[in-house]
């Protein structure tokens, strides 16, 4: 069974960092992409950023361009999204996700395209 599981999502003052984690477990082989989408209340999901299994480029959107940063860990089954200068319209619903080959469900920048998704973490930016 292929889980995604995220965590590092809270409560930050705007201004403020916070750095998501994500681990991937449960699939053979590799993915395609793997990164991050989000959702706020009443809006649709935004493709935030994602890393390329192939060759490790970067993607961002330009709402989180130079603010947000998306690594891997060695193994590359964990990835981090490192986010700083938090803005309020950054609150948000962040879901680690990859890129299987299966069915798109959500496009991000660039070459970022998502089928399966973890459970979300929830980040709140006050003013």
């Amino acid at each position: 069974q292929v889980l995604l599981v995220e965590s590092g999502g809270g409560l930050v003052q705007a201004g403020g960092s916070l750095r998501l984690s994500c681990v991937a477990s449960g699939f053979t082989g590799d993915y395609y992409n793997i990164g991050w989408f989000r959702q706020a209340p009443w809006k649709d999901r935004e493709g935030v950023s994602c890393i390329s299994s192939s060759d490790g480029r970067t993607y961002y959107a330009d709402s989180v361009k130079g603010r947000f940063t998306i690594s891997r860990g060695n193994n590359k089954n964990t990835v981090y999204l490192q986010m700083d200068s938090l803005k309020t319209e950054d609150t948000a619903v962040y879901y680690c996700a990859a890129d299987f080959g299966l069915r798109t469900v959500v496009r991000g920048p660039g070459q970022c395209t998502f089928d399966f998704g973890g459970q979300g973490t929830q980040v709140t930016v006050s003013s």
